[in-house]
């Protein structure tokens, strides 16, 4: 790997929040995305809400992470394949930990970190990401190297189209990496419209099994569903050391009413306006779903 590994950081960070405040963190993310979004440079938006879930399950109840030793050795490992669902991964970062929160505010500006897509200069990111198609073989070399944790990758739908993709998912079944569990984040959008009107997917649980994988389908936006899917033992159901892949149907755009399911949710750069009117949406739905 090139590039210097991140520096640990001091201990005096906030505990784990219960799991019952995972929608209290999942809130604060979606927050965060709509000011990164309001920056000069503007953000991806709608692949970013659809992940929110996901990543907060993953980084504050799933994966064997500490904060503050973000390059030990018996960690777990994430790995964001769709790399321009990066503002979700710094805000979960950030909630987690990893650094403060207000550097949020710096993304995407000169002289900050926190780039259009990850890279390693960032705390708790392992691999530079956005070059789509890549992830899963990447996350293969990680679960080859240490069977005794675990990996996981998070995949958008529209990077399945991605030849690339195949040749990997081959590889990991072939190797028998049942410490390895892929994410597809399945909201059937993409930048030029709905995915089965580009290049078709379905039937998707099919192909992956086809491919040697166990797979599950659950909606990527239930915590439960999400928390059953991702336990420990979900992916060598069967014993055989076989990868896991997930199929998380989610929503694109998630929280916001007037980009959700739409694809012109893709990218956003939001005004003043539209930045708060949006937060007022996001903070009157969470209000209502937790009175």
């Amino acid at each position: 790997m090139s590039g210097q590994a991140a520096p640990d950081l001091p201990p005096d960070l906030p505990p784990d929040p219960p799991p019952t405040e995972l929608s209290a963190v999942a809130h604060r993310v979606r927050e965060h995305i709509v000011g990164m979004c309001a920056g000069p440079e503007g953000g991806h938006l709608g692949g970013s809400m659809s992940l929110v879930e996901i990543l907060t399950l993953l980084y504050f109840e799933v994966m064997r992470i500490d904060p503050r030793r973000p390059a030990a050795m018996d960690r777990d490992i994430f790995l964001l394949s769709k790399g321009h669902g990066a503002i979700c991964l710094y805000a979960v970062l950030a909630e987690r930990g990893f650094f403060p929160t207000a550097e949020l505010a710096g993304y995407a500006r000169p002289g900050s970190r926190l780039m259009g897509h990850p890279v390693r200069a960032v705390p708790g990111v392992e691999m530079p990401t956005g070059s789509l198609g890549h992830g899963l073989a990447l996350t293969n070399g990680f679960a080859l190297a240490r069977r005794d944790r675990r990996c996981f990758t998070v995949m958008g739908d529209g990077e399945l189209q991605e030849g690339s993709v195949w040749e990997a998912a081959m590889a990991s079944a072939s190797l028998g990496l049942g410490n390895l569990t892929a994410i597809v984040d399945r909201n059937s959008l993409q930048i030029t419209g709905a995915t089965e009107d580009t290049i078709g997917l379905e039937p998707l649980a099919d192909r992956w099994r086809s491919f040697g994988w166990v797979v599950r389908e659950v909606d990527g936006h239930d915590y439960g569903a999400l928390r059953q899917a991702l336990a420990p033992d979900a992916a060598d159901v069967d014993g055989t050391g076989r990868p896991h892949v997930i199929i998380a149907r989610t929503v694109k755009g998630r929280g916001l009413p007037s980009l959700e399911a739409k694809a012109r949710s893709h990218y956003a750069k939001l005004n003043g306006r539209q930045t708060e009117r949006s937060l007022a949406v996001l903070r009157a739905r969470h209000k209502r779903a937790t009175s």
